[in-house]
């Protein structure tokens, strides 16, 4: 299918670009598109304009630092995957960018665009989420941060008002002792998966003080589970089950083409005890 008419505008600024969308309420930002376009040929999405914010300046950078990671909203998938620092500072950022659809996508894709889109079965609105980073969005106020916890609010639906822009995320560092993992299962790499889980754990010593797992594909939303309580300080084959026992009962998978609710169940319990337990050795090695 082509896409219903639309009006395209390609501001060079910021100012321009807000300008543009408070002029429309039934606009839409385009920066990679490779959920949008889509979108848009499917009619799934009919906006009246869209306002391509390609050309704006300083919006493509990735800066890292000893707090964390900071993408611009034009910072492309691949660009973010390559750079060293971001696997130094948050290894947990490439690992799930590497599983993000195919090396064509990764290319033109956009993360902040992937985290506006608000998918519950991508890779970063999950990672975001799990390490409780935030979102800066620009709008006719100023520029506001808005935590992770208060930016998912329903299936494909963020907290940004029609009037602001992403303009940047901030995927906190990884914390001493601490391990992280990811692993997702799909028919074909690259595509959806029918479950995605990421792990990350924290010691004190030997004992675990803290684990939290994310899961995707398993719900309208990107969701976090704290499993501290159910591993009991430590890693072993009761406690894996324990957790997963914990994570299934917080979690509500569905059936669609692509897998049965009690398929995504199993995937579910089986992930998180692989990537906890991949998680736990991370921590390990790095406290040696």
């Amino acid at each position: 299918m082509k896409p219903a008419p639309f009006d395209y505008v390609r501001p060079g600024s910021l100012e321009e670009a807000l300008q543009a969308l408070a002029g429309h309420p039934g606009a839409k930002v385009l920066a990679g598109g490779q959920s949008l376009v889509p979108l848009l040929s499917m009619r799934l999405a009919a906006p009246a304009v869209l306002v391509d914010i390609n050309d704006l300046p300083d919006l493509d950078h990735v800066r890292v630092s000893a707090d964390g990671v900071r993408i611009g909203a034009l910072a492309r998938h691949a660009a973010v995957l390559r750079d060293p620092d971001v696997a130094r500072v948050q290894p947990l950022v490439p690992l799930a960018l590497a599983n993000v659809a195919h090396a064509t996508i990764r290319n033109r894709g956009t993360t902040v665009g992937s985290l506006v889109h608000a998918d519950a079965a991508a890779e970063m609105p999950m990672v975001l989420r799990l390490l409780d980073g935030s979102l800066d969005v620009a709008g006719p106020g100023g520029r506001r941060t808005i935590p992770v916890a208060e930016l998912y609010v329903g299936p494909l639906e963020s907290s940004l008002h029609h009037d602001e822009i992403a303009v940047e995320a901030f995927f906190p560092a990884l914390a001493p002792h601490t391990g992280v993992a990811f692993e997702e299962i799909a028919r074909r790499h690259g595509d959806y998966a029918m479950c995605g889980v990421a792990a990350v754990v924290t010691l004190d010593g030997d004992r675990v003080v803290q684990a939290r797992a994310g899961y995707l594909s398993v719900s309208d939303v990107p969701a976090v589970i704290d499993l501290t309580d159910a591993l009991g300080g430590e890693v072993t084959e009761a406690s894996l089950a324990a957790a997963a026992d914990a994570a299934l009962e917080q979690l509500e998978p569905e059936t669609d083409i692509h897998a049965t609710a009690d398929y995504r169940a199993h995937l579910a319990r089986v992930l998180t005890a692989r990537v906890v337990t991949a998680a736990h050795e991370n921590a390990r090695e790095a406290r040696s």
